[in-house]
């Protein structure tokens, strides 16, 4: 009686007959087939055009206006002329001309062999000195929230334009195919929402992936709808491959698509992430020794602790762009004194364990830290304790990644109203970051709508006295 199945696929029939043999080679085959498929990826990597000196960024956004007067730019004369006016040939712009002069109510100290100067407020991250690169002199456009988180982010404070981690994701790829080239952690739901990490006009797949919210536990937080707990990995590729064929079709009736064409890598990529993804935030592998690194499982630390502790988890498997947010507690307009202090305590001892982590595990050599907020405060005060938005002046610094550690650059007046020595825009330090990850700032570029758009717009300039 003949058994024979006619139904028997053909991949069935090469894994029954000659042992097998004509499997294996298929599984060859099917494994180039990947790689070709991988290298035809719009996240596939990119060598950039430039020598580079970091291959990935880790963003430390401080949700808000840290002080830069409180923070990392000392200025004596504060407390010297405390209660009297900002002299009227200081003032600029939104400068309050009535306000009074108000002193840093913390202290300053140089650390390290560079003489940093830093307040108080983070003696974790002092011991890190020698690794920081300070500027001083950072301003910006956009005295409300709004305008300068669009800015920070995007280059743009009015029109929708892509944010900078999808510019670079853009450019560059990512060097791990089964995750996002740009992973946002706990991102803010509101003065940009999903334009701080959206890709406006670039291709869906450019955009970042959120991993949990502001003000949400870490502990919760995964990659949203990254498992399927009704369909096997099997039955799920025949679905994908079923809507990819509708998605292909449409294209082709469509010509050109670039959204279309995001979305169907953009399936791909979350087809791939089940494989990985679930892995990076489980913290069970991490040694006693590095939680207690981060902070984790100590009051106030442990929320910020694990953010960054994840961002190294994401930046040793490949991922270019990892931002983590500090929810919006950087806006002290009154009670600064307190929350000031209270802020930089839940997230000193955080950073200054990603950078000494980072260093350990001989990432930070190509990994680009960057620490800042919105913009900096008055140093006159509002209140009885608080600082106004002052987007004339403000202090971020960096660490890794090709820029000159221990060092100091730019400086704002004597009062700390605005920057005067070295001025860096916010469109010379998107340049700059691009730079760094061998990016030329004005040929990375993209049309849309007529005409070439770049992060940068038509402005930027690389800041070369603190590349290493």
């Amino acid at each position: 009686m003949n058994t024979f199945n006619y139904t028997t696929s053909r991949r069935r029939m090469l894994k029954m007959a000659g042992c097998g043999f004509g499997y294996l080679a298929l599984s060859s085959l099917l494994s180039n087939l990947g790689n070709v498929v991988a290298a035809q990826s719009p996240l596939a990597a990119k060598t950039p055009p430039l020598a580079a000196k970091a291959k990935r960024i880790i963003f430390l956004f401080m949700h808000g206006g840290p002080s830069h007067v409180d923070t990392f730019d000392h200025r004596p004369l504060l407390a010297r002329d405390a209660g009297k006016p900002l002299p009227k040939s200081l003032v600029v712009g939104s400068s309050d001309p009535n306000g009074k002069l108000m002193p840093s109510p913390f202290e300053f100290k140089k650390h390290g062999q560079g003489g940093v100067e830093i307040s108080e407020i983070w003696p974790e991250l002092a011991t890190c000195a020698d690794d920081l690169c300070v500027v001083r002199s950072m301003h910006t456009n956009g005295q409300d929230h709004g305008q300068a988180v669009l800015k920070l982010h995007t280059g743009a404070e009015t029109q929708l334009r892509p944010s900078m981690g999808a510019w670079v994701i853009y450019g560059l790829g990512t060097e791990n195919q089964n995750l996002p080239g740009f992973i946002t952690i706990s991102p803010p739901q509101f003065n940009g929402g999903v334009q701080n990490y959206g890709s406006a006009f670039l291709p869906a797949v450019y955009q970042g992936t959120p991993i949990g919210r502001a003000e949400g536990r870490l502990t919760d937080a995964q990659i949203r709808h990254i498992k399927n707990l009704e369909f096997k990995p099997d039955a799920q590729r025949q679905q994908i491959d079923f809507l990819q064929q509708l998605n292909r079709d449409h294209l082709k009736q469509a010509n050109a698509d670039l959204q279309i064409e995001g979305i169907i890598e953009s399936y791909e990529l979350a087809f791939r992430m089940q494989a990985e993804a679930p892995g990076i935030t489980d913290f069970s592998e991490e040694t006693e020794a590095t939680r207690k690194l981060y902070g984790i499982d100590e009051t106030p630390t442990d929320t910020f602790g694990r953010q960054c502790l994840l961002a190294r988890r994401f930046a040793e498997r490949g991922v270019r762009f990892i931002q983590v947010s500090h929810a919006f507690k950087w806006d002290q307009h009154q009670e600064l004194t307190r929350d000031h202090r209270r802020n930089a305590r839940e997230v000193d001892k955080p950073i200054a364990g990603l950078l000494k982590d980072l260093k350990a595990r001989g990432l930070l050599k190509d990994t680009l830290v960057l620490w800042g907020g919105e913009f900096g405060r008055t140093p006159t005060g509002q209140g009885n304790d608080g600082r106004d938005h002052n987007p004339h002046a403000f202090s971020i610094w960096m660490a890794g990644g090709g820029v000159k550690p221990g060092f100091t650059y730019g400086s704002t007046d004597d009062y700390g109203n605005a920057a005067v020595v070295d001025k860096v825009h916010m469109h010379d330090l998107h340049a700059t970051l691009l730079h760094l990850l061998g990016l030329d700032h004005q040929s990375l570029t993209f049309r849309h709508g007529g005409r070439d758009y770049r992060l940068t717009d038509v402005h930027g300039n690389v800041v070369k006295p603190i590349v290493g």
